[in-house]
């Protein structure tokens, strides 16, 4: 084995760097099992003692780097909200609504009617919105011109649409507005999750345009999140007050607040009493021992005793610290840790303290922190100088603003320009605040508030400050936000309650050591100790090493992404079992132990790697065309095939070299499974019109099935809702379906969900329409209709949060393109197999036979699905997860067909003179051994998620499960025999020719 150096060095880096990533999962779960003794149940208290360490450290690398709470948890494994409860939520962005304020609502008939057709060629199209707009403007009309006053010409985009402008111009200045737009709405997004105070929020952009994905652990009020993610931007310009004119008033609220608390105050002796009959009951031992606990803790004791006095004396400034005259901005008040802005709010909120206040003055914080560790945050006076308590100025007065480098000081700034009645307010509003602070506020947090030097007339003005190139970008936007409204509509949405998380945690975990467990029996077993141990151990690095590259790479772990590390696991066995079957025929033919390792390796490397790179493929399509759960399963696939590869050829390499170097003996198989399988004698292409038929009953009867009785489509490709609810008590689920028929008008399907107490609840009501008031809506009339199924005295709110277990929403926009992607998924698997298999064997007959033996392992198990559907007593629901299992048993399936071709081209090349027949079938029975192994650790690992997986996945591993089983019945039956059937064909129209 060469470079045995420089591969042990990198076994090694890997491990270290996987144990270095998993430590801070580590880390955050000891300081989060403190936190809970801490609160001892309240969760509050855990989330303050959490609040409270943010930025304190809580790791020390080997001396080398000291990492905060904060920063560790940002390293950790991130858990899908399947495994820990919350909510995902998918938004659009209306690009339709962009371009039509962009065109001020143009009444043009071309502008209208090309807006319409673009939304239905957006059906069947992968294009960009503004793309097919402008391909659908020059079908109607090629002759017309975006760039006319009567569509874009407007005076607001005179700068950027010149008159004359060509439609290929416009366009592009549409792309930049609505890209622009779009990353807007994204931050405003991504500030709003920011104030849910939830541990870890996640949100990203969508491969599709104008979609944006966000995922909130942990969450249980879901009406709250949608009217908070759903609401209008609402970008204000403001007067405030300076520092000096309310720190007066501030001296008055924290000495009313001092008032207040004296009169409530209350001392309270009694652990002090509890204490001293304790030592005094104590032995003379015990007494100094508890002498000496206090001397150890008097100074911790003072210092909590001053933080108490400080808090009497300065109650509101122990949680506001009064900033200095002469800060960041002229009306920042104060300032205060994220931990502490929530009690500051609360007591600036007091009857008692308001009437000490000016009625003008409000306060509102800034939207970013101050320092580094993201704990601090600025606190500012605002002035309101209106009758009506609105803003002087809003942000309709905005028609452009962009980032800029002054040409003096060569620092990023950003330009505004106003409309006519803007231009007249601000200029008053400057000339009024000249040396004052005007604040720019967007849903009641202050981005900026910049002093003001002198009146600005004209309505051209530029916001100067410390800002990076990525901070002016952003405040442009900000203040774009304004003339180029973004709604986001929720267009999906998921929510997982927290037991249900737990839940799928727990049995997640169980299955997963369970399968792992029964794969290391099995090896020790079929393979002897010293094989089978070896190979355990390349397994345990294994799983070693995916987890790692899991968290060293920020991946989410989901329960389909679980799945996909077991299955991982159990088909990483077939590498260390085609590798010790070989290096037994190696033995067999009379080679050395040593000689017989090296060549066992070498000649099993082309079936490893083709079986894997086909597997590779099929797993980069499921991450590129999947979301969520599927691109988390995609993920693990793809990381686990490296890291299997890595540990089965490599690691067990090393071991066996190891062994060898010593002198010792390495045996590869037992008595019992020594001559198991090997030479069979099965008469495969003999029988393969037998095997032909029964394929042909199976796919008859499953297309039939398909045709007749369908198949149970899931929303996530009709559209609806789904909710799964638990009760106290069985309940019979036509009675559910009777109630809710009355509250909804038509009966939603309902089914029972894992145990007779719990069901899955799916309507299509009012699906159509979108909006905080119509998702309210549904959940209302859901409890309205389940209210005499639950206990008495159950509101809606502990319906919502204990007895609903999950929900999902997937609107029709949506549900189209998850059909689409997973049509495009399949299709675009079957052709990249197919070309792989063709290059590689060098004849397109393989091809042919694998993508047949592709085409029949999809259709029966589609057929399964349709003819079990209402039969079995678990869901047989088609939703993403489907997908993924379909493409999974493509990956599976082509992986064990590549095996076997590679086998038979193999006995084709070594005996060129025999009867082909022969010769194939002799290749087929000498996989059998490698079949049975793998096919075995793989259902067997299968069989342990079904049954101890949860509810949640049964019917995603039930597919696999299927899957697996007539993969390896059409390698065997039906993708060799049409591959040798065609070849034969071939040759007699070859030999007719001649």
């Amino acid at each position: 084995m060469r470079n045995k150096g420089a591969i042990r060095l990198l076994a090694i880096v890997f491990a270290l760097v996987s144990l270095y990533q998993l430590t801070f999962t580590y880390v955050t779960k000891k300081v989060e099992k403190e936190a809970q003794e801490f609160g001892a149940g309240d969760i509050k208290k855990e989330q303050t003692y959490l609040d409270s360490i943010r930025g304190e450290e809580v790791y020390n690398f080997f001396w080398l780097k000291k990492y905060t709470y904060k920063e560790c948890k940002e390293l950790e494994m991130n858990l899908g909200l399947d495994l820990k409860g919350g909510m995902n939520v998918t938004m659009e962005v209306s690009v339709v609504d962009i371009i039509k304020a962009m065109a001020n609502n143009s009444k043009d008939k071309t502008f209208n009617a090309a807006i319409a057709k673009a939304k239905e060629m957006q059906a069947n199209s992968n294009k960009g919105f503004v793309t097919l707009f402008g391909e659908a403007f020059n079908q109607i009309d090629p002759n017309a011109q975006l760039s006319s006053p009567d569509i874009f010409g407007t005076l607001e985009l005179k700068d950027k649409i010149p008159f004359g402008a060509s439609n290929a111009d416009v366009l592009k200045v549409i792309k930049e507005e609505t890209d622009g737009a779009i990353d807007n709405t994204f931050n405003i997004l991504r500030s709003r999750i920011d104030r849910f105070g939830v541990a870890q929020p996640n949100i990203q952009k969508a491969d599709v345009s104008g979609r944006i994905i966000i995922e909130l652990p942990g969450i249980k009020d879901a009406a709250r999140v949608r009217k908070l993610l759903q609401g209008t931007a609402s970008l204000e310009f403001w007067e405030t007050y300076s520092t000096g004119e309310v720190m007066g008033y501030l001296n008055a609220a924290n000495s009313k607040l001092v008032e207040i608390n004296a009169a409530s105050d209350v001392v309270d002796e009694e652990a002090t009493k509890v204490k001293k009959e304790v030592k005094k009951e104590a032995t003379d031992k015990e007494a100094s021992l508890l002498d000496k606990i206090e001397d150890e803790g008097a100074q911790d004791t003072l210092a909590t005793q001053d933080a108490k006095a400080m808090e009497k004396m300065y109650p509101l400034f122990s949680k506001l610290n009064p900033a200095q005259q002469g800060g960041s901005s002229k009306a920042v008040v104060g300032r205060s840790l994220v931990r502490d802005t929530a009690e500051v709010n609360k007591l600036l909120a007091m009857p008692a303290i308001k009437s000490v206040l000016p009625r003008n003055l409000k306060f509102y914080w800034g939207v970013k922190p101050i320092d580094e560790g993201g704990n601090v945050f600025e606190l500012f006076a605002i002035k309101v100088t209106s009758r009506d308590g609105k803003a002087p100025l809003d942000g309709d007065a905005v028609t452009s603003a962009r980032e800029q480098v002054d040409q003096n000081t060569a620092r990023y700034e950003v330009s505004m320009s106003m409309s006519g009645e803007g231009a007249k307010t601000w200029a008053r509003l400057t000339k009024d605040n000249v040396n004052r602070a005007i604040a720019v506020v967007l849903d009641g947090y202050v981005y900026t508030a910049p002093n003001v030097m002198g009146e600005i007339k004209g309505g051209q003005s530029s916001i100067s400050g410390d800002f990076s190139v990525t901070e002016a970008k952003d405040l442009a936007n900000i203040l774009k936000s304004g003339k180029l409204p973004a709604p986001a509509h929720i267009i999906a949405d998921e929510v997982v309650g927290p037991s249900l998380g737990k839940e799928s945690i727990e049995k997640g975990m169980y299955s997963f050591i369970i399968a792992f467990l029964l794969v290391l029996v099995y090896m020790f077993f079929f393979y002897s100790k010293g094989a089978g141990l070896t190979a355990n151990i390349a397994l345990i690095a294994n799983l070693f090493f995916i987890f790692g590259i899991l968290a060293s790479l920020g991946a989410v772990l989901t329960l389909p992404g679980i799945a996909g590390i077991v299955l991982t696991i159990g088909m990483s066995v077939d590498a260390n079992v085609l590798i010790y079957e070989r290096i037994q025929e190696e033995l067999k033919s009379g080679k050395g132990l040593s000689l017989a390792v090296s060549d066992g390796y070498k000649n099993a490397y082309s079936a490893i790697i083709d079986g894997n790179i086909t597997t590779l493929l099929t797993g980069v399509i499921l991450y590129l065309f999947g979301e969520g759960p599927i691109k988390g399963f995609a993920t693990t696939l793809v990381i686990g095939i490296f890291s299997s590869l890595f540990a089965a050829i490599f690691i067990t390499r090393l071991i066996f070299e190891a062994s060898l170097a010593r002198n010792k003996n390495i045996t590869f198989s037992t008595k019992f499974t020594d001559n198991w399988l090997r030479n069979a004698g099965v008469k495969f292409l003999q029988k393969r019109k037998i095997f032909y038929v029964i394929s042909g009953v199976a796919i008859v009867l499953s297309i039939g099935s398909l045709a007749t009785k369908g198949l149970n489509q899931g929303i996530d490709f009709t559209g609806g809702r789904t909710y799964v609810v638990a009760f106290d008590q069985p309940v019979a689920v036509e009675d559910i379906a009777q109630s809710l028929d009355k509250v909804y008008g038509h009966a939603p399907e309902v089914k029972t969900f894992g145990g007779d107490n719990q069901v899955k609840i799916s309507t299509k009501y009012k699906i159509e329409e979108s909006g905080t008031e119509v998702d309210d809506e549904v959940e209302g009339l859901l409890y309205d209709g389940l209210k005499s199924y639950l206990a008495d005295g159950t509101s809606k709110t502990d319906f919502l949060e204990n007895n609903r277990k999950m929900s999902q929403k997937v609107g029709p926009t949506i549900a189209d393109d998850i059909r689409t992607s997973a049509f495009w998924s399949i299709i675009g698997a079957l052709i990249v197999i197919f070309l792989y298999i063709m290059f590689r064997f060098s004849n397109w007959q393989y091809g042919l036979g694998a993508v047949a033996a592709l085409a029949h392992d999809s259709i029966i198990v589609l057929g399964i699905f349709s003819i079990g559907y209402g039969m079995l007593p678990f869901s047989l629901e088609i939703d993403q997860a489907f997908i993924a299992a379909i493409l999974t048993v493509v990956g599976y399936s082509i992986n064990d067909t590549v095996v076997v071709f590679d086998r038979i081209r193999e006995y084709l090349g070594l005996y060129p003179k025999r009867d082909r027949e022969e010769v194939v079938n002799n290749a087929l029975n000498s996989t059998m051994r490698r079949t049975f192994s793998t096919s075995l650790s793989t259902m067997v690992v299968l069989l342990a998620i079904f049954l101890f997986g949860g509810t949640s996945i049964q019917g995603f591993t039930f597919a696999l499960l299927v899957g697996v089983i007539v993969g390896t019945y059409s390698s065997l039956f039906i993708a060799s025999p049409i591959a040798y059937d065609t070849s034969l064909r071939v040759q007699k129209v070859k030999a007719k020719k001649k």
